[in-house]
């Protein structure tokens, strides 16, 4: 851990602040440490100055300088904790899952330059049970293909899915290589890519099992995201049930007017 002080060089570059800029100080310093963040200069476990002397360097006050550290925090960028060990350290940033289109896991680390793989944990027909058959509008003793892979991110798990596939449109899916984008998968072999989705959040606490699974401690909180997702045709091709860790992640959605 590097303890920083107001003459490392990592803050050579200080915005100058009195330029009478648009935008507010407390944006202007949110988006400068942001960007010592992305480019290196501020690494993970790296503690700020103390926030006198960090306010004092930028000549503003202690509460527009928190009112920026407020904006980083929430961006997952920065942690601060109190007490005599405190500070203000930098975190690794959150990898930001955009719900607003339909990208599989894959494209989505791609998206953020993070390198995806996946561990499958099992890979199965089986019959599908009363809540998977009524979402994939199967009759009741239908078969479906049942996977669970740990998803992850540089080679550290960051969710845990259980993905269900019915079986009479994804004949053989499991035996082919699941490590991949199985999104790709069910375009290429199978004509029956996901096209539309119906997504929904909620906060839950990790199992023993899933946190073991996950490297994360038991009732750690995970988001899960439960999506059925239908083709071009419309027909349904997915259920889906993905618990994200929420110490790596963050979703992003974009609304507009109806």
């Amino acid at each position: 851990m590097r303890r920083l002080t107001v003459s490392a060089d990592a803050f050579d570059a200080r915005p100058d602040l009195a330029d009478g800029g648009d935008d507010p100080a407390h944006a202007r310093i949110e988006r400068w440490v942001a960007g010592l963040v992305r480019d290196g200069s501020l690494v993970p476990t790296d503690r700020l100055p103390p926030e006198g002397d960090l306010a004092a360097a930028l000549g503003v006050s202690r509460m527009t300088l928190r009112q920026a550290l407020a904006s980083l925090e929430q961006r997952g960028l920065v942690e601060r904790r109190r007490g005599r060990r405190g500070g203000t350290f930098v975190t690794r940033p959150r990898i930001e899952l955009d719900l607003t289109g339909l990208l599989g896991f894959t494209e989505q680390l791609r998206r953020a330059q993070v390198r995806a793989g996946a561990r499958v944990l099992s890979a199965s027909r089986e019959t599908a049970p009363a809540d998977v058959a009524e979402a994939l509008v199967l009759p009741a003793g239908a078969a479906a293909h049942r996977v669970v892979r740990v998803r992850l991110a540089d080679d550290e798990p960051l969710a845990l899915e259980e993905t269900w596939l019915p079986a009479p449109l994804f004949d053989g899916i499991t035996d082919h290589d699941l490590t991949g984008s199985i999104y790709e998968l069910m375009g290429r072999h199978f004509d029956a890519a996901p096209h539309t989705a119906d997504e929904w959040l909620e906060p839950v606490l990790a199992t023993l099992e899933q946190a073991t699974l996950l490297g994360t401690a038991p009732q750690a909180a995970l988001m899960l995201v439960t999506r059925v997702a239908h083709d071009a045709r419309g027909l349904p091709v997915e259920l889906a049930r993905d618990r994200y860790r929420s110490d790596r992640t963050r979703v992003h959605l974009r609304t507009t007017v109806r």
